[in-house]
């Protein structure tokens, strides 16, 4: 149990040291070709922090572990919109463009709402899933907003003055270093939080739902907590809902593509929570302060996710 406890924390340090490297290589990379610091954050940051949700849900796929998949997307998105958002909005009140107001924060409410439908199999009964196709589906939607990402930000954006100096060679040791340890890192913490449920008698889903989900989100946290730290508000919600948007569309997709996704109504209520949430941070755009989070708003988010996993233990133990 302890040797099974430590390769998880072994994993999750794999995790964190493959995504920084992966950020910070694909960073240069795009530094390089003059593509803007704000193209960065909502893309490639975000792509790199959902990279360890990507790892750990394509080997949970893999071997046939659904409750672990979905749980680590709800529970990644969960955690990264009242714990992140409410840990970097109490830091610095969280002020957002009016395309991530009423385009970005909408969509990944709509996209939360169509995981819902498509996962209880709404429209194609009878046995709840998401399937290849609905995988498919997916993929698709999740081009069409990285198309609407780049045609929106070289509207509004300017290229990058910032000059990088590394090397060609440097930049893909970064980037190969990085995949290789987020490969290794998802396989260790796979397996042996399996090992731990199986133990300990808890249920793969509230192990996915709770360490998992946090500790493939550190590197969101790291991120926009330091955005914050910075008063870089673009970089700190960008991250995150780009982030979320990323997890429900492609890393989904891709699990679902390498297996069918059996889906358990038992995630109905995180889902819903998940939907919940993004509502009220949509609302928070429009009351108070326009187009800030808040303070006090994200208090409310936070102390939200203490209820809400107080709860989700309690029924574990009940």
């Amino acid at each position: 149990m302890l040797l099974a406890f430590l390769l998880i924390f072994l994993g999750f340090a794999s995790l964190i040291f493959g995504a920084n490297g992966l950020v910070t290589g694909a960073s240069w990379l795009a530094k390089k070709n003059k593509v803007s610091d704000l193209v960065i954050g909502l893309t490639i940051v975000a792509f790199g922090t959902s990279a360890p949700e990507l790892v750990v849900n394509s080997v949970a796929a893999f071997n046939g572990f659904s409750d672990i998949v979905f749980a680590n997307i709800i529970g990644s998105n969960n955690f990264n919109l009242f714990v992140i958002l409410g840990v970097a909005g109490l830091i610095y009140p969280i002020t957002v463009q009016s395309s991530t107001a009423w385009k970005e924060i909408p969509l990944s409410l709509l996209v939360a709402v169509l995981l819902l439908a498509l996962a209880n199999n709404f429209f194609v009964f009878p046995n709840p899933q998401i399937s290849r196709l609905d995988g498919l589906a997916l993929g698709l939607i999740f081009l069409g907003f990285m198309y609407y990402v780049f045609r929106q930000l070289q509207r509004e954006t300017t290229p990058t003055t910032t000059i990088v100096q590394q090397s060609t060679l440097k930049i893909w040791m970064f980037i190969v270093l990085g995949m290789v340890g987020l490969l290794i890192g998802g396989k260790l913490v796979v397996s042996n939080s399996i090992a731990v449920a199986t133990q300990l008698g808890i249920s793969q889903k509230v192990i996915g739902i709770t360490i998992i989900a946090a500790g493939t989100s550190l590197p969101e946290l790291v991120t926009s907590v330091v955005a914050a730290f910075k008063k870089n508000s673009d970089i700190a919600i960008g991250n995150v809902i780009g982030s979320n948007i990323f997890n429900m569309l492609f890393v989904l997709a891709i699990s679902a593509l390498i297996n069918p996704v059996a889906y358990s109504v038992n995630f109905n209520l995180d889902l819903l929570i998940l939907i919940g949430g993004t509502l009220f941070l949509l609302l928070g755009m429009f009351t108070g302060t326009r187009k800030r989070l808040d303070r006090w708003e994200a208090g409310v988010l936070l102390l939200c996710y203490v209820v809400y996993t107080a709860f989700i233990l309690m029924k574990e133990v009940a």
